[in-house]
């Protein structure tokens, strides 16, 4: 019985240590299967973790910022390692090595303290300043004239610009906290697999605080652009107002014009129908068509010049700077004033110019607010000294002050007095050829006589004329070669080389039929002695 019951109690233990012994392998054999599912899952993980990395790439702003506020730390915290360091050996230094490391010391602070100052986002506690702080919002512009509204139009366009670059820095923040948060989990599902491992654990810490500072920049960032939203806007409506304000003054302005251009336009009308003469019309046109810019340019400006009183202060310096600096264009158009209003010179009229050393005469075509244009005729001084006719000469309005300038034409007066000398000899009858030239220059001036008669009449109405004699004067004058007979008669003032050139001829005919008057021209006697003499005997020598 004893003996069965040994037996029994050794097969238990048998049986308990086989079953011990086999507990200890499955137990063993699970373990290196968990481990294994463990080591794929981490690697599974870390593989997700170079896909999350590779996007979250260095090259965004927010990651590179975060790193340069990393760099700085750690550039400060070996600064300030260096700077005790430097303390001590400034007080301990007794060797050679000592002082060699000081100065060594002292030269890569120097080296740290510029680095520092390159490195981006210094401040520990903003890493981000740079990033969070909204496009600085310049000074409005005012809009005070429709040039401004381009301005308006631009700053509007920039703000709106500066808006979404900004909103453009808050969407890609988003998007790298997503990203982070996605892999802080896959971090913190390591660690469930791995609790003690170290480097996961400090990796872990660090992006949790990476990821809570990109979360209180994302706050204050959002923060920030509402109320940059705000001024944005305020901004928007201030420069709308002003265009809104401008676009319905230039509408006012543009109607006035309009009005005006219509009344003027109206009177050009009214001036074509009842003045008849060309002279009187065109004079009439200019000064409708002046004093229409005129009025234009005086509403411009008291609609653009809030206080008339720098309308009073631009308009003294204007003249100030224009007499000073442009003299002969302010005086060009005084002159062109003292021509219109004063009269002496109209379109039409036929003017004599010395100018330059040169004497021009010519019919005025325009005159201008700067200068009197004329076409140069055929006149006796394009013969005897020009040489040359047709041209159109520019003359300043300024040389009705400084320069020669006779009006052959004017008001009325359409005839001038010609003059013919010619000379006979002292022998000829003197008194018929004056009767001739008389008779001559009175048959063919008649009709400029009686009409330069009837013109002054008109013109004693305005000026006071003393000799009013219109007949044709004759006048003879000694002179070394002879008798010289002068004959002065009226013609056109626009035709004194035609009448001119006919009395000449009628005069030469009328001489040469008369036996007693000679025509004289410059001539030499040669007086011949044929009485002859013997040569004169000096020294028995004839000479």
């Amino acid at each position: 019985m004893r003996k069965n019951s040994l037996i029994f109690i050794i097969f238990l233990i048998f049986v308990s240590l086989l079953h011990a012994e086999t507990s200890a392998v499955n137990q063993t054999q699970n373990n290196s299967d968990k481990e294994q599912v463990i080591a794929q899952k981490i690697k599974q993980y870390q593989h997700s973790l170079a896909t999350i990395e590779s996007q979250i790439s260095d090259e965004n702003m927010w990651t590179k910022s975060y790193s340069s506020y990393l760099t700085s730390l750690d550039v400060k915290q070996n600064l300030e390692a260096i700077k005790k360091r430097i303390k001590y050996l400034s007080k301990h230094a007794k060797t050679d090595a000592d002082k060699d490391e000081l100065l060594g010391l002292i030269s890569k602070e120097n080296i740290l303290a510029s680095q520092i100052d390159k490195l981006k986002g210094t401040n520990s506690s903003a890493p981000f300043s740079d990033l969070i702080t909204p496009p600085h919002i310049d000074k409005v512009p005012q809009i005070h004239n429709p040039f401004d509204i381009l301005t308006g139009l631009s700053t509007i366009k920039t703000l709106n610009a500066n808006l979404e670059e900004y909103k453009k820095k808050r969407e890609s923040l988003i998007s790298l906290i997503d990203e982070l948060k996605h892999e802080n989990e896959i971090y913190k599902k390591i660690l469930e697999l791995q609790p003690d491992n170290k480097k996961y654990v400090e990796i872990y810490k660090k992006k949790q605080t990476q990821l809570e500072m990109f979360e209180r920049a994302l706050d204050t960032m959002t923060v920030t652009m509402e109320v940059y939203q705000k001024r944005l806007d305020i901004a928007e409506i201030n420069i709308n107002k002003g265009i809104e304000k401008q676009v319905y003054r230039l509408v006012k302005i543009g109607t006035a014009i309009l009005f005006v251009f219509f009344i003027f336009f109206l009177l050009k009308l009214v001036v074509k129908k009842y003045i008849t003469d060309n002279e009187r019309f065109y004079m009439a046109n200019k000064i409708i068509t002046f004093t229409n810019f005129t009025i234009i340019i005086l509403i411009l400006f008291f609609n653009y010049i809030e206080n008339v009183s720098y309308l009073v202060t631009i308009l003294g310096f204007a003249s100030a700077g224009i007499a000073i600096a442009m003299k002969d264009w302010f005086m060009s158009i005084l002159g062109w004033l003292v021509i219109v209003f004063g009269g002496s010179i109209h379109v039409g009229d036929r003017i004599r110019v010395d100018m330059d050393g040169m004497r021009y005469i010519g019919d005025v075509l325009d005159i201008s607010l700067l200068r009197i244009t004329i076409l140069e005729d055929i006149t006796l001084t394009s013969i005897m000294q020009n040489r040359r006719a047709g041209r159109i000469i520019f003359i300043p309005n300024n040389y009705i002050f400084t320069h020669m300038i006779a009006n052959y034409t004017h008001y009325a007066l359409k005839t001038v007095w010609d003059g013919i000398k010619i000379t006979i000899t002292f022998d000829s009858n003197h008194k018929k050829a004056m009767h001739l030239v008389k008779e001559i220059t009175k048959k063919y001036s008649k009709g400029y006589t009686d009409i330069t008669r009837k013109q002054l009449n008109k013109l004693r109405q305005h000026y006071s004329l003393k000799n009013t004699n219109v007949e044709p004067r004759i006048y003879s004058f000694i002179e070394s070669n002879g008798l010289d007979i002068e004959a002065w008669y009226l013609t056109n003032a626009y035709g004194t080389l035609t009448l001119r050139s006919v009395i000449s001829s009628e005069i030469v005919d009328a001489f040469n039929a008369e036996d007693d008057i000679t025509i004289a021209y410059p001539t030499q006697k040669l007086h011949l002695s044929m009485q002859s003499q013997e040569p004169a005997e000096h020294n028995h020598e004839l000479v």
